[in-house]
């Protein structure tokens, strides 16, 4: 005995069956049935109910028995009945809203929702968003889109944007690839997880990773089964001299090392690939902010030194924002098929619509207008922060700012402890990170380096920025 009806739209399915063959009277049961919807809010307060005779007849039961079920339900205040009106859930019956999950809620992100100012790194400004234009595309690419773009599709991605990318990757980023070796993915994150998958396939337990990088990274590799190896760090890049034949492949931030800042050297990227192809081998380029270079000349990728053995993972997560779940990967040959199966695996195919909207962004050169405006955008506030902190904090050494997001603040030898100081900015509601959290494995005691920090000047709207800087300026006056 079940019922589903529509109210305002939405559809809510009523089943007394269970309590019938409990020994339940069918009033009974109806009375329980509808306090219980009310309680766990699937019937919201101000929810019109069907009628008494509407719902009998949908349940087969007798009109008299809804309207003794709806009277003792209104005597109870779960239910309002109004002549004329009908029959509404009571707007005072609003079901208590679950505590918290304090444990899922914990860590930096709920610092960031708490915190007055944001200086994290690994985050665009949010505003910038080119919302009128994104729309506009959308409806553009929604209008051509052809009706099998709605089917399931390739687990590769749609082929509009593989198209779109391999010639915007070619003359932005000196990418060689074409449609048939990119993959969309739902994140550099989702990325990295179906090359470890599919390197743990090929036989891999270590992956050689430079000393500090993104913890994120670093937890997805554990998890896919692999082993972190870090390599050192120096004004080069990585010391890729120090690989050997254990690790079954590289992640690299090339062009930007994150989150010290330093490029690869040209000497050790030739290296790098040369080590790939003696130990067959590959090499995964992370090239998380590669659109934003301000005081030196772009760094082509990686990649092109090899494509047969450089992976090549973008995003749109810094040009556009992390929420739309965009990147890709310029996979070797011999890479396309285990990766395709695992995307196939995790979640068959990312999202076919953005997909176009960010085609058609790219054909219509409205991305390259928005990613030039973002980079002026950028360098003024990268400009803003290195003045401030020359003028109030003039023992703070800057690094790591020629190009993309965010700036390495190193303090002198003898000051305050990186945990300490990182526990007076949350004090005084300051959002940043320290750069011992991005080391791959913990530093062993005793080997700790003078404390740093790792700014984010891109993250906060404009409005907020002014106040952000201020309030690192003073944190760092008292350190």
């Amino acid at each position: 005995m079940t019922s589903s009806w529509t109210s305002f739209g939405g559809d809510l399915h009523l089943d007394l069956t269970e309590r019938r063959a409990a020994g339940t009277g069918l009033r009974a049961a109806l009375e329980d049935a509808l306090r219980e919807a009310v309680q766990d809010g699937r019937l919201a307060p101000g929810t019109r109910l069907p009628s008494s005779r509407a719902l009998g007849e949908d349940l087969g039961i007798a009109r008299n028995t809804v309207v003794e079920a709806y009277g003792q339900l209104t005597a109870e205040g779960w239910l309002d009945s109004r002549q004329g009106s009908g029959t509404t859930v009571a707007r005072r019956a609003v079901p208590e809203p679950p505590a918290p999950n304090r444990r899922a809620d914990a860590g930096p992100a709920r610092q960031r929702r708490t915190a007055r100012h944001d200086l994290t790194a690994g985050r665009p400004d949010l505003s910038l968003f080119p919302r009128t234009a994104w729309l506009s595309a959308a409806r553009r690419a929604l209008a051509t889109a052809p009706h099998e773009a709605l089917d399931y599709g390739s687990p590769l991605g749609r082929i509009e944007l593989r198209q779109a990318l391999t010639h915007y990757l070619a003359r932005v980023r000196g990418v060689r690839t074409d449609p048939d070796h990119l993959l969309i993915c739902t994140g550099v994150t989702q990325g990295l997880g179906l090359l470890c998958a599919a390197l743990r396939e090929r036989g891999a337990r270590t992956l050689a990773v430079e000393e500090y990088g993104l913890p994120p990274q670093h937890a997805v590799v554990r998890a896919a089964g692999l082993a972190p190896a870090p390599l050192p760090l120096d004004d080069d890049g990585a010391r890729v001299d120090l690989l050997d034949a254990r690790p079954g492949a590289v992640l690299l931030t090339p062009a930007h090392q994150y989150p010290t800042g330093a490029p690869l050297s040209a000497e050790r990227r030739a290296e790098t690939v040369r080590w790939a192809r003696e130990q067959d081998r590959y090499v995964i380029e992370d090239d998380y902010d590669g659109e934003f270079r301000y005081d030196r000349q772009p760094l082509g990728a990686m990649q092109a030194l090899d494509p047969d053995r450089v992976v090549y993972a973008g995003t749109a997560a810094k040009s556009l924002a992390p929420g739309l779940r965009l990147a890709w990967l310029a996979l070797p040959d011999a890479l396309v098929e285990p990766v395709a199966r695992l995307k196939a695996l995790a979640d068959a195919m990312s999202p076919v619509l953005d997909q176009l909207t960010l085609a058609e962004l790219i054909t219509s050169g409205t991305y390259d207008r928005h990613v030039r405006r973002c980079r002026l955008h950028y360098r003024r506030r990268r400009d803003r922060l290195v003045a401030a902190l020359a003028e109030h904090a003039p023992h703070v050494r800057v690094t790591g700012i020629a190009a993309g997001l965010h700036a390495v603040l190193r303090l002198p030898p003898g000051s305050t402890p990186e945990p300490e100081l990182l526990a007076r900015a949350q004090a005084v509601g300051l959002s940043l990170n320290g750069l011992a959290r991005h080391r791959a494995v913990p530093a062993a005691a005793g080997a700790e380096a003078p404390p740093a920090l790792v700014i984010g000047y891109a993250t906060p709207p404009d409005h907020a920025f002014p106040a952000a800087v201020q309030a690192l300026c003073d944190l760092l006056r008292r350190a």
